[in-house]
């Protein structure tokens, strides 16, 4: 009996559906009849332990994990494909979405403050991630005995002795970053009424030159070297060189090119429609370029799924690319073309900076970039050296 193929237990009625949703999560139909193996040992294992399917959550996977390896079972299903099999039974109604704890006051002030990042300042997710993380730094050290979070009472002097704590191993840059994100905080709660003085204005700035650095670019020729050398071997390929072009091409920032959707092209005008900062939509032109490898990816690679992003991952489970992955896809194409590994905001810099080397004006690379401050755009001004030589005094005692 041992060629038998055995039975799934209490997963019996949900195999073949779990399996279509495997299917439309991208996976192979030979990773779906791994998976669906896995899944039968846990019905299995339901059944003697006498877990009802109504009854199945996170700690019963971490149970039944924990019995296979106890049984010294050599194959023993991932987690993750398991909270799969959860999040699916949880869909089609067969187990109830699992009751999260309650939150304490603490949390419900940064849930507000949250919102209010997202809604009223339309930031974008990883800037809201990164003012909620000091967020919560500074408002858990004022949870006082039975829970509730105190800053009616906050002083300038208090505000200043945690950001000294913040910063004591930051770098400048780093510090005036902390600075911008507890003045947001210190905003938030002052317009809320939590706090009665505007404390934000006594937030004191770090010292440092402004703009002192000069953008770092790369040269024409690396930027096309990048785009020749991208690998078009594997399902990925095209995929990532539609993002490069919209990098080098359009100079987009990560997470303008992680929103993309499907409808944000407009084929017959040929534009493309930008999601920029502070929830800002922009409409540029779309070179045709560009378009054709948009088209390459979308005809040719992107999975055939209901999904509207533009961009998804390439590996099951399918889902929209996070903004984060558009960097990985830079440093990857620089290894591929022999490079030196740069950021994805690197052909942003060489974008303005060939553009200006061309002759275009910093009024219009500014709208190019979408910048809502000329000051911003003003930085490439210093990497026009020729520009800059026709403007510059002599060195006093250089013709001696």
């Amino acid at each position: 009996m041992s060629g038998t193929r055995r039975k799934p237990g209490s997963m019996g009625p949900f195999i073949e559906g779990f399996g279509s949703r495997l299917l439309e999560l991208g996976y192979t139909p030979g990773s779906t009849r791994g998976l669906l193996k896995g899944v039968g040992q846990l019905g299995r294992w339901m059944t003697l332990a006498r877990v009802e399917v109504g009854q199945l959550d996170s700690e019963a996977i971490t149970a039944f994990i924990s019995a296979r390896w106890v049984d010294g079972c050599r194959r023993v299903p991932s987690r993750s494909s398991l909270m799969l099999l959860l999040d699916y039974l949880r869909e089609v109604g067969v187990v109830a979405a699992e009751a999260s704890a309650p939150k304490d006051a603490l949390d419900r002030l940064v849930d507000e403050y949250r919102h209010w990042l997202i809604i009223d300042r339309g930031l974008a997710e990883m800037t809201v991630l990164r003012y909620e993380s000091l967020a919560r730094r500074f408002l858990r050290e004022r949870v006082v005995a039975d829970g509730v979070v105190v800053v009616e009472n906050l002083t300038g002097a208090y505000v200043s002795s945690f950001l000294r704590g913040e910063c004591a191993r930051l770098s400048v840059g780093a510090a005036k970053g902390r600075v911008a994100d507890l003045r947001s905080l210190l905003r938030f709660l002052y317009l809320r009424g939590l706090t009665p003085l505007a404390l934000a204005d006594s937030v004191p700035p770090v010292a440092g030159w402004h703009d002192t650095g000069v953008p770092a670019s790369m040269s024409a020729a690396d930027v096309e070297a990048l785009l020749d050398g991208c690998n078009w071997v594997d399902r990925t390929g095209s995929r990532d060189f539609a993002i490069l072009m919209l990098l080098a091409r359009l100079g987009l920032r990560s997470v303008e090119i992680a929103r993309l959707e499907l409808s944000d092209v407009d084929w017959r005008a040929g534009e493309i429609s930008v999601l920029g900062k502070a929830r800002r939509r922009d409409t540029m032109p779309l070179p045709c370029d560009v378009g054709d490898a948009i088209v390459a990816y979308l005809t040719g690679d992107r999975p055939d799924t209901g999904l509207r992003r533009m961009f998804l991952t390439s590996h099951a489970p399918l889902r929209p690319i996070r903004a984060d992955l558009v960097g990985d896809v830079v440093r990857r194409a620089c290894r591929q073309a022999g490079l030196e590994p740069v950021g994805a905001h690197r052909l942003r810099h060489a974008l303005a900076t060939e553009m200006l080397r061309r002759g275009v004006t910093l009024p219009e690379i500014s709208q190019v970039l979408r910048h809502s401050d000329l000051a911003t755009t003003a930085i490439y001004a210093k990497v026009d050296t020729n520009a800059l030589g026709n403007v510059a005094k002599p060195w006093p005692g250089a013709s001696r």
